[in-house]
């Protein structure tokens, strides 16, 4: 019988239900068997857990080292970085450190002058590896330094050399980029100017270390430097300041001068509110100044006064007494001829003159004449007196001696040439000082640049009296309304004043052709003064509008005028009625005050001046034309008391000698020669 065929599912279903058998599962060799790897991997973690902590452990215990090494090196104790950046200079000389200036302000707080902080680039050439290369860079970032300067300024054994001494922050920036070994930056220091070129002659300059060059800061560096937060307060007004400088500016431009000059002074106070020399420079600028605009006119230029040193004749002789005002008269008929010198006027009225006349007709024989009555020694006297003969006492080195004929060559031709401004030369701010004191009742005070307390009295120098201060005014005022100062009046104001113009001299003595000085000074208001102003133009010429005269009437008085106009208001003066009786009467005297002119008798001669030939002292023969009448003149004021008594004349001194030797001092000798010289413009 044939056995059943086999079951081919029969070994698979066994295999199915093997694994799943209970006696299986929880056979002991099995699980052993199946865990041993695990074990092995759990064991291998175990040990490599150890490791990572320990190694974590290590890196945070040198990150702490490294972290508290930081900590002391920057904060608990950062003396070892300095001792190292020491030792790596070492060696390498470093600039001192900037102490810092002082600004400098004007009266009202304006600043003229003050400190900003720059940065410097520097460099030790000797770590510098290729200077060439290196200059090349820097100059590709800094244009405006010369690549050829800069090879030399990096090359070298030195060890420390300047390459720009202010550079911005964008600049300094653009070099640090560059990562040059050898640069280094220095904080500094540098000298701004806001205002330009106003004043620059007052404030003057610093060097490229912060030490005064010239003007006020040089004469007061060490304040400056002692007191850096302490402004430096001037006396200048930089309103009035800028109103000169453009009235002198225009003056030059319209009449081609080579130059000129102006002040505005406080005559009570002797404060200069502003001073004026052009040509000028822009003072943040001083390298590319010439040597002509870092002249300051106003305190080292010396000129020959001219005309305006007429009025100091006339205060002398008010002052002496040798001549009175209302009844003096002198012969300006003719020529004074002394030795082979002679004087005569500038389109002269040809007759005699009253003292008032003299200077309203700036007439030259006058005030030779008028001199002739207090004679060489007091003039000089009074000449010292006034401060005509020494240095100005301002605030500034730059300051000249005047050029005055020796005490023992001060004979009576210079007696003559200086009474009408020549044979002598002072600064400008000799002159309006001098007309100052004449103009502010006879008180002389020293010019200064700083600002004085309100309400504080100067004190001064008498140097004439009040009523020989009161005369003058009224004849300062003369010459504006009636003689060659008319150009400078201006309505409400005032002003009196004397024009000036004097010929130049040359290197070798003598006077040089149609080059003169035209100078106006004066002084407002008047009825009570307040103010003197000096206008000077140099070597100006003749132009269309002047029908061809470039005399100080057309040149300088128009100029003064401009400027008073401009700066009365700035000053807080108001215009007054200019037909106020009590100020004409303040103010006012006639060219012939009280009387006519008076004539000598028929057939008498005036009283002979030693050391001029009679021919001058003759006066004209009876049959000679009779004298030229005056020039016409406007309405007249009301009618206006005449002055006081007059004071007796005492004995004019004895002239000591009659020849003239040759004088060491060669302009007193030609000031003589005027037969060319214009003296004034009417």
């Amino acid at each position: 019988m044939s056995s059943p065929a086999p079951d081919p599912n029969a070994g698979l279903g066994y295999s199915l239900r093997e694994p799943v058998r209970a006696s299986r599962v929880g056979d002991p060799r099995l699980a052993a068997r199946t865990g041993q790897p695990d074990l092995a991997r759990r064991a291998i973690l175990e040990r490599s857990r150890g490791r990572l902590v320990l190694a974590a452990a290590g890196f945070g215990l040198l990150f702490g080292a490294v972290g508290l090494k930081l900590s002391i090196a920057t904060v608990l104790d950062p003396r070892e970085p300095r001792r190292m950046a020491a030792r790596e200079m070492a060696g390498v000389p470093v600039p001192d450190p900037v102490t810092g200036r002082a600004p400098i302000t004007d009266r009202n707080g304006e600043i003229l002058a003050v400190s900003l902080p720059v940065t410097a680039l520097y460099a030790n050439p000797q770590q510098i590896e290729n200077p060439s290369e290196v200059a090349a860079r820097l100059s590709r970032v800094l244009p405006q330094l010369d690549r050829d300067r800069l090879v030399g300024r990096l090359t070298g054994s030195r060890q420390f050399s300047y390459l720009a001494r202010a550079l911005t922050p964008r600049e300094k920036q653009a070099v640090n980029d560059l990562g040059i070994a050898g640069l280094h930056f220095e904080e500094s220091e540098r000298r701004y100017y806001p205002q330009g070129r106003a004043a620059v002659h007052v404030l003057g300059n610093v060097d490229v270390d912060g030490s005064g060059l010239s003007g006020m800061e040089r004469y007061h560096d060490e304040r400056l430097r002692a007191r850096p937060h302490d402004p430096l307060r001037t006396s200048v007004d930089i309103r009035v300041q800028l109103a000169l400088r453009d009235a002198v500016a225009k003056a030059i431009d319209d009449y081609t001068g080579i130059g000129g000059a102006g002040v505005v002074l406080d005559i009570n106070t002797g404060e200069v509110i502003a001073m004026v020399s052009l040509p000028d420079y822009d003072a943040g600028d001083i390298g590319a100044a010439t040597p002509e605009q870092r002249f300051n006119r106003v305190t080292v230029g010396t000129y020959e006064p001219g005309s305006t040193f007429k009025l100091l004749t006339a205060a002398a002789a008010l002052e002496y007494g040798t001549a009175n005002v209302n009844t003096s008269s002198f012969n300006a008929s003719a020529p004074i001829r002394y030795g082979r010198f002679t004087i005569s006027d500038y389109k002269g009225k040809g007759r005699w003159l009253s003292f008032p006349e003299v200077l309203a007709y700036s007439s030259n024989l006058g005030a030779a004449h008028m001199a002739q009555g207090f004679g060489p020694q007091r003039q000089r006297e009074f000449m010292q007196r006034m401060g005509m003969l020494s240095r100005q006492g301002i605030e500034l080195t730059e300051t000249a001696l005047p050029l005055v004929p020796p005490a023992n060559g001060w004979r009576d031709i210079n007696m003559m040439t200086i009474s009408f401004g020549h044979g002598i030369s002072v600064t400008p701010l000799h002159v309006v000082t001098g007309i100052s004191a004449v103009a502010n009742g006879g008180i002389l005070r020293q010019p200064t640049l700083l600002a004085q307390p309100p309400g504080v009295t100067r004190e001064g120098t008498r140097v004439i009296s009040e009523r020989t201060s009161e005369t003058m005014r009224r004849l300062m005022r003369l010459v504006v309304t009636d003689g060659s100062g008319k150009g400078a009046d201006v309505v409400g104001y005032f002003v009196g004043g004397k024009t000036g113009t004097a010929q130049k001299t040359g290197p070798r003595g003598g006077y040089l052709p149609n080059k003169r000085i035209a100078a106006f000074v004066g002084a407002f208001p008047m009825n009570a003064p307040r103010y003197a102003i000096y206008v000077m133009v140099d070597e100006p010429n003749p132009n269309a509008r002047s029908h061809g005269y470039a005399t100080a009437g057309w040149v300088a008085a128009p100029a003064a005028g401009s400027v008073i106009a401009r700066i009365a208001p700035v000053l807080g003066l108001v215009p007054e009625n200019p037909m106020a009786p009590e100020i004409l009467q303040a103010v006012s005297i006639g060219l012939q005050p009280g009387r006519g002119v008076p004539r000598p008798p028929a057939g008498a001669t005036p009283a002979a001046r030693p050391g001029v030939p009679a021919a001058a002292n003759a006066r004209p023969p009876a049959a000679a034309p009779a004298a030229p009448a005056s020039a016409p003149r406007p309405a007249a004021p009301p009618a206006v008391p005449s002055l006081a008594p007059p004071v007796p004349l005492r004995v004019t001194e004895v002239l000591r000698e009659q020849a003239v030797s040759r004088i060491r001092f060669t302009m007193a000798a030609q000031a003589a020669t005027l037969d060319q010289a214009g003296d004034e413009a009417r």
